[in-house]
């Protein structure tokens, strides 16, 4: 099972990505080495989207999608999923 999620920095801006165990990766984030380099510099990062994925494929393929949406779309997201 994989998690696709959204993150939003210190600095206002979203990250998306996967991960198998969402809270560790939300850890690395904030206080590891093994965090994404974009989000090294904007901590602390918070979680504010994640959808449950069957398989690795899925979750990279609406990483993608979720990545070529506009910031408003992504807003509109993460707000419909509260």
């Amino acid at each position: 099972m994989y998690y696709l999620y959204i993150l939003e920095c210190a600095d206002g801006t979203l990250y998306t990505g996967i991960t198998t165990d969402l809270a560790r990766r939300i850890e690395e984030h904030n206080s590891s080495g093994k965090g994404a380099k974009y989000t090294r510099t904007r901590r602390p990062v918070k979680l504010c989207y994640s959808e449950v994925c069957e398989d690795r494929s899925s979750a990279s393929r609406r990483e993608h999608a979720i990545k070529k949406m506009s910031r408003t779309q992504k807003l509109r997201l993460i707000e419909e999923s509260l």
